[in-house]
């Protein structure tokens, strides 16, 4: 059992940390897309065959998958910022790897390390809702979030652009380059969080957990070149099975899981990440198709006619609007609640798709397609978030949100198998080419609204907005945060924190923890040392306080769903303070 633990105050954090960390989580979502305008050109330029030059990208999805959850989980335990520039540092190791060298296999290693910064993400959501007051978080997290589509969305012309014009190398310098402007500003204006989670790392089950996403991701990304039906891809899927079965029962033994399968197991949990592998999925299938049919020739009879770079800047709106709908879920987050805005994104991705089946005849339409799908993307992907770190304590958002960020992985994985398996049975083969057709990229429009619509069936079994749901995700605007605060007078536990002669401590922290061990809410007070703590149930508690030169006290507490006062003494260190039960 891990518990959560703070030795100080949270610092106040710069108004520059969304800003920063946002940028942090493009920039290790361009190593997703990087290669993408060279890709047919690798195995050329790798003096390899096709089949091995696929290992310069099936490596970087591999090592993505395995380092989000270890990395949100040692981000609990050792500090969020701290390995947060850790992945950093190991992306721009990664890349100046592969600047140096037109070799196969450190090609190989220097993506699998950039890979790896794909942890940033879920530890930069956890960073903001450590650090931000509630009135901020929703739209910074929705930001956060969305990284993900907005760096894949703008490296694409971004690449094109240096691939069509200078070497190929310079995409590695210029995304180390990226990687240390990132860390330079994250060391400036990004705090660390007090939070932690007590306990130790579990080796044994990250290892668990790494051999099975390898053993499930990799056929998934090599199924199409090996045969899907071969011996080798339906035992790597065998072998996946036992693995994750057995790293489960492991998991559910040790007292502190590098994934708590209990807390994933809610219904909140599990039902949003499900539909998070569908958003994945949706989300893959417009960047795999729209830039080969922007880029085919006007010879075949569908195909656009457009250069690589022209190709990117039709499919760049979408990363685009997915960074200028954050205000707008916030704000649609705020009056209905993380819920509703994933059923309207999946509805607009939805609306996308299917217009999209009839929008295929010249550039501008793409565009249109893009915007579209791209507003949904956003708001469905600044949804998750707020789902995960409105079901989960606060000590556990780094694990919770990684798993999450694996979660979209995998969907993109699948995408990326099932419509590279489409686009190839039924491409028209002329002299040797495979040449898709448009056939092949209606049917993968197809399966992306089906992705969709099994997405929607799974956000509608949600649970809804209750009153004691937490408030501070909903928030948009300092007069909605006052509201909330009021409200929670109402469904929690208030009171104040007093030092020894009775004066009000500032911004002490009071944590809430709940009758298994696990903290269920955390704050700190106000100048006069009151404070508001909102419980996700009636029951049992314990309320612990903790201030900078002052005993930590705590003391249990029962809320029944009057309003009665908690008042926390902080004079007597070692002892709980006599309260009444509220």
């Amino acid at each position: 059992m891990t518990h959560p633990t703070t030795d100080q105050p949270a610092p106040r954090p710069s108004g520059a940390i969304v800003p920063v960390l946002a940028f942090a989580g493009i920039v290790v979502a361009v190593m997703q897309t990087l290669l993408v305008p060279v890709i047919k050109d690798l195995p050329q330029l790798l003096h390899t065959a096709p089949s091995n030059a696929t290992w310069v990208l099936t490596s970087t999805l591999l090592s993505g998958a395995v380092a989000t959850p270890i990395m949100g989980r040692l981000g609990d335990l050792y500090g969020k910022r701290r390995m947060l520039l850790t992945s950093l540092a190991v992306m721009v190791v990664g890349a100046l790897v592969s600047a140096v060298t037109s070799a196969l296999l450190p090609m190989i290693v220097g993506r699998t390390l950039q890979g790896f910064a794909m942890g940033a993400i879920p530890l930069g959501i956890g960073l903001m809702r450590d650090m931000l007051p509630r009135e901020r978080l929703g739209s910074a997290m929705a930001l956060m979030s969305s990284s993900i589509g907005v760096g894949g969305g703008l490296a694409l012309p971004a690449a094109a652009l240096v691939a069509e014009h200078t070497n190929w190398h310079a995409l590695f310098y210029g995304s180390a380059g990226l990687g240390a402007l990132s860390i330079a500003l994250t060391l400036l204006a990004v705090p660390e969080s007090p939070m932690r989670a007590k306990g130790s790392f579990d080796l044994l089950g990250a290892l668990g957990l790494s051999a099975g996403l390898v053993l499930l991701l990799l056929p998934i990304t090599k199924g199409s070149d090996w045969g899907w039906s071969s011996g080798t891809t339906l035992g790597m899927f065998a072998a996946s099975v036992v693995v994750l079965l057995l790293w489960g029962v492991l998991e559910l033994r040790v007292s502190a899981p590098l994934v708590d399968l209990r807390t994933t197991a809610r219904r909140e949990v599990l039902l949003t990440n499900l539909a998070s592998i569908m958003v994945g999925v949706s989300f893959y299938v417009v960047s795999l198709v729209l830039p080969q049919l922007l880029q085919l020739p006007t010879a075949t009879g569908y195909g656009l006619g457009q250069s690589m770079v022209v190709a990117g800047l039709c499919v760049a709106p979408l990363g685009l609007t997915m960074m200028f709908t954050a205000p707008v879920y916030a704000r649609l987050s705020a009056r209905y609640g993380p819920k509703v805005t994933l059923i309207i994104g999946l509805l607009v991705i939805a609306l996308g798709y299917g217009g999209g089946l009839g929008l295929m005849d010249a550039a501008w339409q793409t565009v249109v397609t893009s915007v579209v799908l791209g507003a949904g993307i956003g708001l469905a992907y600044s949804s998750l978030p707020a789902l995960i770190v409105g079901a989960v304590p606060a000590s556990e958002t780094g694990a919770a949100n990684g798993l999450n960020t694996l979660m979209r992985s995998i969907g993109t994985s699948v995408s990326s198998a099932v419509i590279g398996m489409v686009l190839a049975n039924t491409a028209n083969h002329v002299q040797g080419l495979a040449i898709p057709t448009m056939h092949g990229f209606r049917v993968s429009f197809l399966i992306a609204t089906a992705a969709v619509a099994l997405g929607l069936l799974l956000a509608l079994f949600l649970p809804g907005r209750r009153p004691a749901a937490r408030p501070q995700l909903r928030a948009s605007s300092e007069e909605d945060a006052n509201l909330e605060r009021a409200e929670e007078v109402l469904r929690g536990f208030r009171g104040r924190v007093l030092a020894a002669d009775g004066a009000p401590v500032a911004r002490a922290k009071v944590t809430l923890i709940d009758r298994r061990g696990r903290q269920a809410g955390a704050t700190l007070t106000e100048e006069d040392g009151s404070y508001t703590l909102a419980v996700p149930a009636e029951g049992p508690y314990v309320l612990a306080a903790r201030a900078a030169g002052h005993a930590p006290v705590a003391s249990s507490a029962t809320h029944s769903g009057d309003d009665r006062p908690v008042d926390l003494d902080l004079s007597l260190p070692g002892e709980p303070v006599p309260v009444a039960e509220v």
